[in-house]
């Protein structure tokens, strides 16, 4: 059928668009309300269905009656003639269910994604995500802002960059798109506020300031990582300097700057043992000196310079081996550093907890705890005792697995 369809006219309009949105809502339709109807549409009503008097201005019509008058009239069913009055009917119900579940889709791929399950921190900033709904409420905006906030985050921790060299860097070459202010600024670091456990910045300076623990702008020198036994190969500064303090029994401490500069350096092939708290370097040295293996320390939340130098080494070959405190906060720092420099779990399983806080009395409370990618049942058990067990404890056992691996096997001269 070309042109105007017969039934269109301006006097049937308001029941071929009451018609159109009924069937439009994908449910069973029985009746339709139509009107308010002026005289013109009332009259043409009651021709269309041949009734005896005029309907009302807000008369109720039997689909099965309008589908028996259609016919008759243009041999056509009523969805058709709607259809061609007003352009396709849709389902808004099957579309309704197909948004669901595209919305549904979408969060589940962003708890899935490795990113999320390689710090289960993150999991807590999903749920606000989610909690928020949807980017102007589409989709496709939402998968696009959580792909470059994903982005983000998986280059952490970030080398010093100013923040619009990183944003050029990893957003398709826009200096601008983690300017304060911006949506995605602001998602990157809900993320770090929950990874680090502190409140969402509300103010420029403590926004900076988060940012600066994630690496954007560190200091080339106030960015250091502690380390003894350190004996890597080539005749580079950073070798040379490393490998006489350890010669010495001496810790070393290497800057970002030197890091990043370090000349010939190629770091051991063995294992590299990571702690979270400097005490466990001075109780090494005491113990080894000059013959102490290599032990790398975080110093709580690793810094650029420390993630540095635990990617240069294993890029060189080492294994990383990495062990802290058993709190909410040594969970989520290890957890960290398993996932940016491929690390494994040292001593931190849940039977490791479990005989460890079986040795002290009631310690301190663990605070807030997520999941150890590493040890599903590590959480669970931290849960279950209510204690933290900070590595000072365990000094003793860390210490004679270190032993294994010193120079020799005597203590220093």
């Amino acid at each position: 059928m070309t042109g105007r369809h017969a039934l269109d006219v301006p006097a049937l309009r308001p029941l071929w668009c009451a018609v159109h949105d009924r069937l439009s809502t994908g449910r069973p339709v029985s009746r339709v309300r139509v009107g308010p109807l002026g005289d013109a549409g009332r009259e043409a009503l009651a021709d269309l269905l041949g009734l005896d008097r005029l309907p009302g201005v807000e008369p109720t019509v039997p689909l099965a009656r309008l589908e028996v008058a259609v016919a008759d009239a243009c041999g056509q069913s009523v969805r058709e003639v709607a259809a061609a009055v007003l352009g396709p009917i849709r389902d808004r119900a099957a579309e309704r269910e197909q948004e669901s579940t595209r919305r549904a889709a979408l969060w589940e791929w962003l708890a899935r994604h490795e990113v999320v399950t390689a710090e289960p921190a993150l999991a807590d900033w999903v749920t606000h995500l989610r909690a928020n709904g949807l980017v102007d409420g589409s989709l496709d905006r939402t998968r696009s802002l959580l792909t470059a906030a994903l982005g983000v985050l998986a280059a952490l921790p970030f080398d010093g960059e100013p923040l619009p060299v990183l944003a050029a860097r990893l957003i398709d070459g826009d200096s601008h798109a983690l300017d304060d202010g911006t949506r995605l600024s602001s998602t990157v670091l809900r993320a770090l506020a929950v990874l680090h456990g502190v409140e969402m910045p509300d103010g420029a300076q403590e926004r900076r300031s988060l940012w600066n623990r994630a690496g954007v702008a560190d200091d080339d020198l106030s960015s250091t990582v502690l380390a003894v036994g350190l004996r890597p190969d080539g005749d580079g500064p950073v070798a040379r300097i490393s490998r006489i303090s350890a010669e010495a029994g001496h810790p070393v401490s290497l800057t970002l700057a030197q890091l990043r500069s370090p000349g010939d350096f190629t770091g051991p092939t063995g294992p590299v043992h990571i702690t979270e708290n400097p005490s466990l370097l001075a109780l090494a040295l005491r113990r080894f000196g000059r013959h102490c293996p290599p032990l790398v320390c975080t110093s709580g939340w690793p810094n650029t310079a420390v993630i540095h130098l635990l990617r240069r080494l294993s890029t060189s070959g080492a294994t990383l081996h990495h062990h802290g405190d058993f709190d909410g906060e040594g969970i989520r720092i290890a957890a960290h550093v398993l996932a940016r420099t491929g690390a494994v779990p040292w001593r931190m399983s849940a039977e490791d907890y479990r005989s460890a806080a079986a040795q002290i009395p009631a310690g301190p409370d663990p605070g807030r705890l997520t999941p150890a990618p590493w040890s599903p049942a590590l959480t669970a058990a931290m849960a279950e005792l209510g204690t933290a067990v900070v590595e000072e404890v365990v000094a003793d056992v860390l210490l004679d697995d270190l032993g294994a691996h010193a120079t020799t096997g005597c203590p220093r001269d």
